[in-house]
């Protein structure tokens, strides 16, 4: 194995010789390899938390005409790092009459629940943590164990409003896993596998965006949901919850949800990248197993600045709105998806690739352009109830005055 053209795989084939060479046994030998490169990804994709931070900061400033960080370190980059000794130093505090085990493990589960979805993404040809054949299921099954996190945290702090704030937060999660879900049911039919390297592998020829993108946007709007950003950073309304599930937390257990926070953003970005953006495939990638890894970081950081843009640039929905996109516009939306993508993969079973992406495009932006007249006629007519609304009481204010005598 050339390390030019493979250095992680070069390395890890070299560690698992070298135990080998000590006399350990086959299957302590494998063990200790998954063990280490457990914690050399944990670790790594950890510490990269502190260059996202740093990222985000200084790009969302940018987008708002502001400098971002820019004191400590040349261009600010060390700023994080001090972020970070100081939330080391702070203090540890309980509150009165919490419980402590729900209290303490939550931020530990939180940022466990986001590096476990590391496990099974490949990040290239040759380096994959766990090749499940059920990848995707397990995916969303982790997610399941992030807001297990969040409803501990809100139960544990024994506060009302961290009480009430994840309450809002998981009412928020569990709605749009349901569009996250069924969307993520396209990319699993085009493939004919769960496996997601297998979906990486079935989109050689054609990114499955290019074939869905109606399945590709819903997707990413019900990630942005689940990761709690803009528009949908509801967890974070000071004015009615204070500061969210975790105000009673501080010092590093603060620290670890604000990681997971940063992590999660940049990993569902990861995801939607291998899902619908090829992960690691381009030009030279099987052969250059090094340019799959970079080619799969490329396009993550692409969607991970779409992120932040709509992060510095859009203002947070209502409740009632975020609830009324999910069940009335994303959910009804991608169960329409599902049934046209399976009749047309019946219909064009057969015909050339070219054919049937094309049949697939067409029915998605069919999709599409139907959803935006529909929303479109909905507006008008609630615009047209709440202009008939006012203008009832207008005349009943007038009449009012007349009785009175004003």
């Amino acid at each position: 194995m050339d390390f030019l053209r493979d250095p992680i795989g070069f390395v890890i084939q070299w560690y698992v010789f070298w135990l080998g060479g000590l006399g350990l046994p086959a299957v302590w030998v494998e063990l200790i390899a998954q063990l280490t490169g457990a914690l050399v990804l944990a670790t790594g994709a950890m510490l990269f938390v502190v260059f996202l931070i740093w990222y985000e900061r200084k790009l969302i400033g940018r987008i708002q005409d502001r400098f971002g960080p820019n004191r400590v370190g040349p261009w600010g980059i060390f700023q994080p790092v001090a972020d970070m000794l100081k939330i080391f130093t702070k203090e540890y505090i309980t509150p009165i009459g919490a419980d402590k085990i729900t209290y303490n493990l939550a931020p530990i589960l939180a940022v466990a629940a986001v590096l476990l979805l590391w496990s099974v993404l490949p990040l290239s040809v040759t380096v994959v943590g766990a090749d499940l054949n059920v990848g995707l299921l397990f995916l969303i099954a982790v997610g399941g164990l992030g807001e297990m996190s969040y409803i501990l945290a809100g139960w544990g702090s024994n506060n009302k409003y961290a009480l009430l704030g994840a309450f809002r937060l998981v009412a928020q999660l569990i709605s749009y896993e349901v569009p996250l879900v069924l969307s993520a049911l396209v990319p699993v039919m085009l493939a004919g596998t769960l496996s997601v390297t297998g979906i990486v592998q079935a989109q050689e020829d054609v990114w499955f965006i290019v074939a869905a993108p109606a399945a590709a946007l819903i997707f990413f709007i019900a990630s942005l949901a689940e990761i709690g950003r803009s528009p949908f950073d509801l967890i974070e309304a000071e004015s009615e919850l204070v500061a969210g599930y975790n105000i009673e937390y501080s010092g590093l257990k603060f620290g670890m949800f604000f990681v997971a926070e940063f992590l999660h953003a940049f990993t569902v970005s990861l995801i939607f990248t291998t899902v619908f953006l090829g992960g690691w495939r381009g030009p030279g990638a099987e052969q250059i197993p090094i340019l799959g890894f970079v080619y799969l970081m490329l396009k993550t950081f692409v969607v991970y600045f779409v992120t932040i843009l709509f992060r510095g640039t859009l203002p947070r929905f209502r409740i009632d709105q975020m609830m009324n996109l999910n069940w009335k516009v994303l959910t009804p939306l991608s169960l329409a998806l599902i049934m046209v993508m399976a009749v047309v993969g019946g219909l064009t079973r057969g015909l050339p690739l070219f054919w049937q992406v094309l049949a697939y495009l067409l029915v998605n932006l069919l999709l599409l352009a139907v959803t935006d007249q529909l929303m479109r006629i909905n507006q008008r007519k609630r615009a047209r109830f709440n202009l008939a609304m006012e203008m009832g009481r207008g005349i009943l204010t007038t009449s009012t005055k007349h009785g009175t005598g004003e």
